[in-house]
């Protein structure tokens, strides 16, 4: 397994190099760079989202994870950089963000639309439970996102809360549904079939939630050895 011992070069695109005026880091400029990372000794490169986003989180709110935002380029772009990263014998793995999406992901604009839509369960959504002695709708319960605030958000369209343990424009996909899985690893195959070498996942600890239990649940590992065998075969 290569990427035992391999050294894994991390590339925010964003900040690397522009080369179209916008004051943005593009793929191009990564391409560019690829001969001066091998000369560093770099085995493989990790990059950064790349993909089509708000940027309310940098890019890790993903709206598409199967295209590139236009501040960095095109999947033109992205194919012409793996194809000369390997013909410099490096490895490129790409960013994979699984816990949740952008709020202005398709997946999410069909779930919040109705209770009865064939995506209403790709997310985590909760009715309220009443409301508080000053008339807010309390939440679900009091878990905290990492920002902060209650990690609930009430939705006015669907009329119930939906569960983001990051931003409110970051709602967390629901992995104990099948068709979201089976979703996410079309994804995978998507850029696997373009060539990539592997995935960096974001936040995987915080993937499938057990009660109270937030982090490294067995349900996570379980979808974490399910993705490994889909990926393998």
């Amino acid at each position: 397994m290569w990427w035992k011992e391999a050294v894994i070069y991390q590339v925010y695109p964003r900040s690397f190099q522009d080369t179209n005026g916008d004051g943005v880091g593009d793929l191009e400029g990564v391409r560019r760079r690829l001969p001066y990372l091998k000369s560093l000794g770099v085995d493989a490169l990790w990059l950064s989202p790349f993909y089509k986003s708000p940027m309310k989180d940098f890019g890790y709110d993903v709206a598409d994870y199967c295209d590139v935002d236009p501040v960095f380029g095109t999947l033109q772009d992205f194919d012409r950089l793996l194809e000369e990263a390997h013909a410099l014998g490096l490895k490129v793995l790409v960013d994979l963000v699984p816990n949740h999406t952008s709020s202005e992901h398709p997946w999410f604009l069909e779930s919040r639309a109705s209770r009865n839509s064939p995506k209403r369960d790709w997310y985590i959504w909760r009715d309220s439970p009443g409301r508080s002695i000053t008339g807010r709708r309390r939440p679900p319960n009091n878990w905290r996102s990492f920002f902060g605030s209650s990690a609930w958000t009430w939705d006015e369209r669907r009329g119930q809360f939906y569960m983001h343990t990051f931003l409110p424009e970051q709602p967390d996909l629901n992995w104990r549904n099948p068709a979201t899985r089976m979703a996410l690893l079309d994804t995978v195959r998507t850029w696997l079939a373009r060539g990539v070498d592997g995935f960096r996942l974001d936040a995987i600890k915080h993937l499938v939630e057990e009660g109270r239990t937030q982090v490294h649940t067995a349900a996570t590992h379980d979808w974490l050895r399910d993705f490994r065998a889909a990926v393998s075969s």
